[in-house]
């Protein structure tokens, strides 16, 4: 049998994942649908474009390089931040996150994070025990609140970083990323902040909040493409990090060594150009709609929801129900009821409604919470999805839990 793919094939996989209808509330795994215009400008620069950067100076291959500086501008009007040189495109998030707890800390340093962090913060902390590094997890108060009273008790002559998750991937809960900054810079402490569940949802302001290095997927709240993300530099910690990967930049061909400048220091090898024009198109729907028009929305879903579920008897949501506090996404937990991974199953197979269940790659959040080893059924939105929607949920709820 032939390997090759031949296009009929291509044709019948893709009505297959569309003809059926379906509600998407996994939007912080990864967007549905995309932002308008992404793949079109990822078709755009493949089929017309085909060209790399910094390496060539003809028509196709400048045209790129000004959209990837474009890319780097808008990001940089997004995050209040002034300097595009210091926006370094990623793989995604995890690379992100990667680069600057591997780039940035050595044997004897130590580290403060919140109870909530992602494994992609997490793992890498803890396989740099093994090297002399050490962490600490900052708790949270009775009201579902980062204690930044005890995260000053924490703080130790050999505490390098701070790195926290502005919302929780499990409850939705969102931290004080801006008073948490604010305690880092008066102790010396650079301060990273991995922004998986918030880009695209909330304002940042990278200078106002004090942070060092934004880490930013493009894939979720963005509505962009996966496997693109930039991290946002202070030229403090940009000054601190070590690159983790070395290679062709396109500048200084001359010299075995590393460029020292930005962003070349960071960005070795061909980037994901497919990905930065997707991501480009993705930006400028957010510049249209607004950060305003997305929290208006989002926070009259999460409302609706919550009411919802109130009405539901023998169910536990985590974390605050502050709207204030959270965004888009809802954890809850069945057991009393019904098996997590039970409910999942029926509402995917017997509904049509997409929702994940499991430890989210968090499995410490869940401890927090108490949800551990159960792990709990997530439902995930944002503006884009309907009070409809949101509805038809709940009504398939009550039904699996009659």
């Amino acid at each position: 049998m032939s390997s090759k793919c031949s296009s009929s094939a291509i044709n019948h996989l893709s009505q297959s994942a569309t003809s059926a209808q379906h509600i998407y509330l996994d939007q912080a795994a990864t967007s549905c649908p995309k932002a308008e215009g992404v793949g079109d400008a990822m078709r755009f620069y493949i089929d017309e474009v085909c060209a790399n950067v910094n390496r060539s100076t003809y028509a196709p291959a400048t045209d790129a390089a000004i959209r990837v500086l474009e890319t780097r501008e808008k990001l940089c009007a997004l995050f209040g931040f002034q300097d595009p040189t210091h926006v370094i495109f990623t793989p995604g998030q995890t690379v992100s996150l990667n680069m600057v707890i591997k780039g940035l800390l050595r044997p004897g340093d130590h580290v403060l994070v919140s109870p909530l962090e992602h494994n992609g913060v997490m793992r890498p902390l803890t396989q740099l025990l093994e090297h002399g590094v050490t962490f600490d997890r900052i708790p949270l108060t009775d009201d579902d609140a980062l204690d930044l009273e005890a995260a000053k008790r924490m703080i130790r002559p050999n505490t390098r970083l701070m790195m926290l998750t502005h919302a929780s991937n499990v409850s939705g809960t969102i931290l004080p990323i801006a008073e948490a900054g604010e305690l880092c810079r008066t102790n010396g402490i650079f301060f990273a902040v991995d922004a998986a569940q918030t880009v695209g949802h909330l304002p940042i302001d990278f200078s106002g909040a004090k942070i060092d290095a934004l880490c930013v997927p493009a894939h979720k709240g963005l509505r962009g493409p996966s496997g693109i993300g930039a991290l946002l530099l202070s030229p403090g910690l940009a000054n601190a990090l070590e690159p983790l990967i070395t290679g062709g930049t396109g500048s200084d061909s001359h010299t075995e060594v590393q460029p020292n400048y930005m962003p070349d220091r960071f960005e070795s090898g061909t980037p994901n150009l497919a990905g930065i024009y997707g991501l480009y198109a993705a930006l400028c729907e957010l510049e249209q709609e607004g950060h305003s028009y997305r929290q208006m929305r989002e926070e009259a879903l999460l409302s609706r929801f919550l009411t919802g579920l109130d009405a539901i008897s023998g169910i536990r949501i985590l974390g605050t129900r502050d709207l204030t506090r959270k965004v888009g996404l809802v954890s809850v937990d069945f057991t009393k009821r019904c098996d997590n991974a039970e409910v999942t199953d029926r509402l995917a197979n017997e509904f049509g409604i997409f929702t994940r269940c499991g430890l989210h790659c968090a499995p410490n959040a869940h401890k927090t919470y108490g949800t551990f080893p159960q792990g709990t059924v997530r439902f995930s939105f944002n503006s884009s999805n309907t009070e409809q929607e949101l509805d038809l949920a709940l009504k398939a709820l009550k039904k699996i839990l009659d």
